[in-house]
């Protein structure tokens, strides 16, 4: 019997999820709309990526909270996406959020190199 999946696991489990449909792990992209998006590069999820944030952002404008709540599930289901493309996972940016945890967000900000 599989255990049940709650909101204390559903990370690691997509994780685990998204990472069998990498090209490498033999993904179907006949089979999983995942592999499909890895299939056709990154610029197929990351498109994804933005379309999903503008979504939100119509959502949020909208005061829609169930929208707000869909959209931004969409929105970290592929920003999940990517992170496993490019070999990260939740975990790194729950250690980011910890490392920033009671810096200012104007001194976090002003503490990031400029690009050129």
């Amino acid at each position: 019997m599989s255990k049940a999946i709650t909101r204390d696991t559903i990370l690691a489990h997509l994780q685990q999820t998204l990472h069998s449909r990498l090209p490498h792990e033999n993904g179907d992209p006949s089979a999983s709309y995942v592999a499909k998006l890895y299939a056709k590069g990154p610029d197929a999820f990351l498109k994804k990526i933005g379309e999903e944030a503008t979504e939100l952002v119509m959502a949020a404008k909208d005061e829609s909270p169930e929208r707000i709540i869909s959209e931004a599930a969409d929105l970290w289901f592929h920003t999940l996406v990517a992170l496993t493309y490019y070999s990260l996972s939740y975990e790194d940016i729950l250690s980011e959020l910890v490392r920033r945890e009671g810096v200012s967000g104007l001194q976090e900000k002003a503490s990031r190199s400029e690009p050129a």
